[in-house]
């Protein structure tokens, strides 16, 4: 039996990392993607794709264990290869918040605090309160040093790390 469809390829991924929790959009880039029918994730199905043209797809990545996996897609007839790493999508876990030390300050603001945690790698904004933490710097995958911004009243507030893997509300 013979087939027009040739091998569809994936050369890179846009993003090329998401959430545990899955619902990242991620454009995949290759060749003889038009006749795509289905595109997977290590071994789980996209939640959803599209096939935009020949070279591009868009895909909404399913849940999945942190760690690397291939995005295989496949036409009817072929699959493409799992070899190379521009088809590695890499799951991050959200950020974890297990302590704030000190834990109380001035309204206002300055006071530098320690986060203590997991999965602070991929870190790209911390809010007290939803006022971004003045500076931080992520020392290493459970510690971030943060300067706590202004606050009008004297209270509790929320504590918010958003990483590439989602995001965390510590009260």
């Amino acid at each position: 039996c013979s087939s027009d469809l040739a091998v569809p390829t994936v050369t890179v991924l846009s993003p090329a990392k998401g959430a545990t929790t899955g619902g990242a959009s991620v454009v995949i880039t290759g060749t003889s993607l038009t006749g795509v029918t289905s595109v997977r994730f290590g071994g789980t199905n996209a939640t959803s794709f599209t096939v935009n043209s020949n070279t591009q797809i868009t895909a909404i990545a399913p849940a999945g264990s942190a760690g690397t996996v291939d995005v295989v897609v496949a036409n009817p007839v072929e699959t493409s290869s799992t070899s190379g790493t521009g088809n590695d999508f890499t799951y991050w876990a959200a950020p974890t918040v297990t302590a704030v030390s000190p834990n109380a300050g001035p309204i206002a603001g300055g006071t530098s605090v320690t986060l203590t945690g997991t999965n602070f790698d991929g870190v790209s904004s911390i809010y007290f309160d939803g006022v971004a933490a003045g500076t931080y710097t992520v020392n290493s995958t459970t510690s971030i040093t943060a300067r706590v911004p202004a606050h009008e009243l004297p209270s509790l507030v929320d504590v918010r790390v958003t990483g590439v893997g989602g995001s965390l509300i510590m009260l």
